[in-house]
C-alpha cells in the first residue's frame, strides 16, 4: 500500500477510548481528510487536550432530533465513528482551531465513559475492512471497474493532480471505496451507511450505486467538489 495510507502509526498510540465530536451533518472516513473549523468552548478544550496527548478523536454523526440535547452529553449518537488523527492544527488568536483530521479506521461505541470533562469520552473498538474468501470475486476487476466508473463520473478526477495520484496508488479494495466515498457529496445518512458498512464487497457495490446517482444528478446539472469544505462544531 501507498506510504500514504499507512495508519499503523498513528493507531499504535490508540489506548481504547478517545475524545467524540458528535456533529449532525459531517461523516469522516478512513483515508480521508477531513478539515474542521473549532470554536465552542467544550471542543476548543477537547482538541487543547488531544494535541497533548495521542491526537486522536472520533467522529461521530448524531442521530435525528439531536437539537434540543445538543449543549449536552446526552445527544443520541449512531455508534460507528471513524477514529482520526489530527494531522495539521492551527490555533488561531481567539483560541479557535482550524484543523485537518486524517481518518484512521472505523470505530464502534462501545460506551461512554463519565467524567469531568466537558466533552464526551467513549470506549471504543476498532472494526477492520472484511474480506470474503470466496475465490469467485475477482477483487482486481472490480477495482478497476470502481476506479473506472469514478473517473468517468467525477470530473474532478480529471483535474486533481492530489486526488488523481491517490487514487492511481496500488490501493486495496477497501481504501479505494473511501477514498471515493469522501468524494461523492452524498447526503450525511447515506454517508452513513457506507461508513457503517465492514464487508468491503458490499461496500464497493454500495459506491457503485452512488457513482451512477451522481451521473444522473451531474447530467441534471448538480456536481459536488473536491474537497469538501471545512466542517464547523
Amino acid at each position: 500500500m501507498s506510504d500514504l495510507f499507512e495508519v499503523s502509526e498513528e493507531l499504535s498510540q490508540f489506548s481504547g477510548q478517545a475524545p467524540l465530536f458528535p456533529l449532525p451533518n459531517a461523516v469522516h472516513f478512513p483515508h480521508a481528510w477531513l478539515p474542521l473549523h473549532i470554536f465552542e468552548a467544550r471542543y476548543r478544550q477537547m482538541i487543547s487536550d488531544v494535541l497533548d496527548g495521542d491526537r486522536l478523536i472520533a467522529m461521530a454523526l448524531l442521530q435525528p432530533n439531536w437539537e434540543a440535547s445538543y449543549d449536552t452529553k446526552l445527544a443520541q449518537i449512531h455508534p460507528i465513528v471513524c477514529l482520526g488523527h489530527i494531522a495539521v492544527e492551527e490555533r488561531l488568536s481567539d483560541g479557535r482551531y482550524n484543523l485537518a483530521l486524517r481518518g484512521l479506521s472505523r470505530a464502534r461505541v462501545e460506551y461512554e465513559i463519565d467524567g469531568v470533562e466537558p466533552y464526551r469520552v467513549a470506549k471504543l473498538t476498532l472494526l477492520p475492512d472484511e474480506y470474503s474468501h470466496l475465490t469467485t470475486i475477482d477483487r482486481r476487476e472490480r477495482q478497476r471497474e470502481l476506479l473506472t466508473s469514478a473517473v468517468e463520473v467525477l470530473p474532478e478526477l480529471q483535474s486533481d493532480p492530489l486526488l488523481h495520484q491517490l487514487l492511481e496508488a496500488e490501493l486495496p479494495l477497501g481504501v479505494l471505496c473511501d477514498v471515493i466515498s469522501h468524494s461523492l457529496g452524498v447526503s450525511p445518512d447515506d454517508a452513513r451507511l457506507l461508513l457503517e458498512e465492514t464487508d468491503v464487497d458490499l461496500r464497493r457495490e454500495l459506491v457503485l450505486s452512488h457513482l451512477h446517482q451522481h451521473n444522473r444528478r451531474q447530467k441534471a446539472g448538480a456536481t459536488g467538489g473536491f474537497p469538501p469544505a471545512f466542517s464547523v462544531n
